[in-house]
């Protein structure tokens, strides 16, 4: 019997759990203490809008990483990014030289603006860097949780390990695909919250479906240009890390980062929404290091400059709102320091 191990008590961490569980296998969900563990067990998956689900007899939930991680094939780290760092450092010494390490984290690391990929092959054995993958896509937990039709892409250097997770997290439900670019599956994943903050915004103001289809797209231009300076590959940002993951944040009410804006659009302030939320808003700490990257890019990246002066400059959003879709307007492949349209022109 095929056991895999999750750290994280997300509702993305949750939800993977409870869905490979219900597929047959050994689930081992690791949470951080005892008292989360009993919570957890005792009300259930989504006791709030989901009661009726239950976590499957093949899940055991656990505070002890040793019983977590014993005899694992695969640890899927659903964990918030800015703790990825700390939660690696825990895991390592349990890691085996055939066990794939998944990072289903979109976020990137304030200080270093590192990837979560990045992270993790800092903090493990070297030899295990192989084994190591990102999952990404637009991937509400709640729906995954409630069985609803979904897909999802993982992405590794190692096609072979791509298609081992593919197999461990595909359902009759979630449809997975494979990917080797790496840093385009996850900066897409990352960035496109980014823009979440700033489609509530717009939404929140009532500016409509004209505004809010220019500002998707604006905005998958802006994280595509960011990340080729990077090194993706910019057809990846046409796929489910990109395209996919930008729509369904920018539109579901399930998106906590579009709450964020749109809570910012009635003018409350950040410290009280962040406050007020059980799990965490990716793109406020991702706004912070994706502008800093920019900037010692030379990038232009006017809808990240924008959200940034929203969450960190106090800028009012009905000011900048505007300026978020339609700023420096000009040829829309080309920016300050932006290699799209010398990719995407036709060759002579």
């Amino acid at each position: 019997m095929l056991k895999i191990a999750i750290i994280g008590t997300t509702s993305w961490g949750i939800a993977l759990a409870v869905i490979t569980a219900q597929k047959g296998m050994e689930v081992r969900l690791w949470a951080r203490t005892e008292q989360e563990v009993a919570a957890l067990r005792e009300k259930g998956p989504d006791p709030d809008l989901s009661p009726e689900i239950v976590f499957p007899p093949r899940l055991l939930i656990t505070s002890n990483m040793s019983e977590a991680l014993d005899e694992a094939r695969a640890v899927i780290l659903a964990v918030p990014s800015q703790s990825m760092r700390q939660n690696v450092k825990l895991v390592a010494a349990y890691l085996g030289k055939s066990m794939m390490i998944a990072s289903a984290a979109k976020g990137l690391e304030i200080g270093t603006g590192k990837r979560m990929s990045q992270i993790i092959a800092e903090e493990i054995n070297p030899r295990f860097r192989s084994n190591i993958c990102v999952l990404s896509g637009p991937n509400l937990a709640r729906e995954v949780l409630n069985g609803q039709p979904a897909a999802t892409v993982v992405a590794a250097e190692n096609m072979t390990i791509a298609r081992k997770v593919q197999r461990i997290l595909t359902t009759p439900n979630l449809c997975v695909f494979t990917n080797t670019d790496v840093v385009g599956v996850e900066l897409g994943g990352a960035l496109k919250n980014i823009i979440a903050i700033g489609a509530g915004i717009t939404d929140g103001l009532g500016y409509g479906d004209n505004a809010r289809a220019a500002f998707i797209t604006r905005g998958l231009t802006e994280i595509t240009a960011l990340g080729v300076a990077l090194g993706a590959h910019p057809l990846t940002f046409s796929g489910l890390a990109g395209l996919g993951d930008i729509v369904a944040t920018c539109t579901s009410v399930l998106s906590r980062n579009h709450y964020v804006g749109v809570e910012l659009s009635k003018g409350r302030a950040l410290t009280e929404i962040v406050g007020s939320m059980n799990q965490v808003a990716e793109g406020v700490s991702t706004t912070l290091v994706a502008r800093n990257l920019a900037q010692n890019l030379g990038l232009e990246m006017p809808i990240t400059e924008k959200v940034y002066e929203v969450l960190y400059e106090n800028a009012d959003p009905r000011q900048v709102a505007v300026a978020m879709i339609g700023a420096n307007a000009g040829h829309e492949l080309t920016g300050r320091k932006w290699k799209l349209f010398s990719f995407f022109q036709r060759r002579k």
